[in-house]
């Protein structure tokens, strides 16, 4: 009997680091992906029926399976695709890179765009609190090539996502220089890295169209 031909879609937004990150795991894996845009703030009608729990990109569609939540989906694709793994063997540092990830996505996402767009005094203060965060991952790459040591992994996918391709995009628009040289050298190195990875290249958003878009972001923010 011939294999069922596998199909696999992804719903997301260009602007999504969450979306973004998905496509990095799919383009590592060589697995072949239809891509579907959607228009948001707009929800599509597909997309509240594919996530009506969380009305949100990325969902992952593969074959008759569903499936939201960025990390969720990337667990997924790594143990559906066992090629070119992105989550450590061992258990321990299989741990600690799922408890970075939540710390990129919970702790340093929340205060790291819109209370500096909203800071219009104690914007130092904000800075310093990011700053003592990033520090930590600052320390976590120290000596390596990436996150994931000589390859890209897991937390490279999601940091890598949200921080030089996201949040530094954002820093930018607001005149900020988050992480100088001086004081994030391992970061800065490894940022340097990811540029040289020919899959996160494909998945970065077109910076001058991105900073476009953060700007009027920050505006709309900025009046409301």
């Amino acid at each position: 009997m011939a294999k069922k031909e596998e199909s696999v879609k992804l719903l997301g937004f260009w602007i999504s680091p969450f979306s973004r990150r998905v496509e990095m795991a799919l383009k590592l894996k060589g697995v072949p992906y239809e891509y579907l845009e959607e228009d948001l703030p707009k929800k599509s009608t597909l997309l509240l029926e594919l996530n009506p729990v969380h009305k949100k990109v990325p969902v992952l569609v593969h074959n008759d399976k569903l499936l939201s939540e960025s990390l969720v989906i990337l667990e997924y694709i790594d143990q559906t695709w066992n090629n070119n793994p992105i989550l450590p063997h061992d258990p321990y540092e299989k741990a600690m890179v799922r408890f970075w990830a939540k710390f990129v996505d919970e702790q340093i996402l929340p205060v790291g765009f819109m209370p500096l767009v909203k800071a219009e005094k104690g914007i130092d203060v904000a800075i310093e609190e990011i700053r003592e965060m990033l520090m930590f991952l600052e320390k976590e790459v120290t000596g390596k090539d990436f996150f994931g040591g000589k390859t890209i992994g897991f937390l490279d996918m999601v940091a890598g996502s949200m921080i030089p391709f996201c949040l530094a995009r954002a820093w930018e628009c607001l005149g900020i220089d988050m992480t100088p040289e001086d004081t994030f050298p391992e970061l800065n190195r490894w940022i340097k890295n990811l540029n040289e990875v020919e899959i996160v290249r494909e998945c970065i958003p077109p910076k001058e169209k991105h900073i476009e878009r953060m700007m009027k972001i920050i505006e709309r923010a900025k009046s409301t």
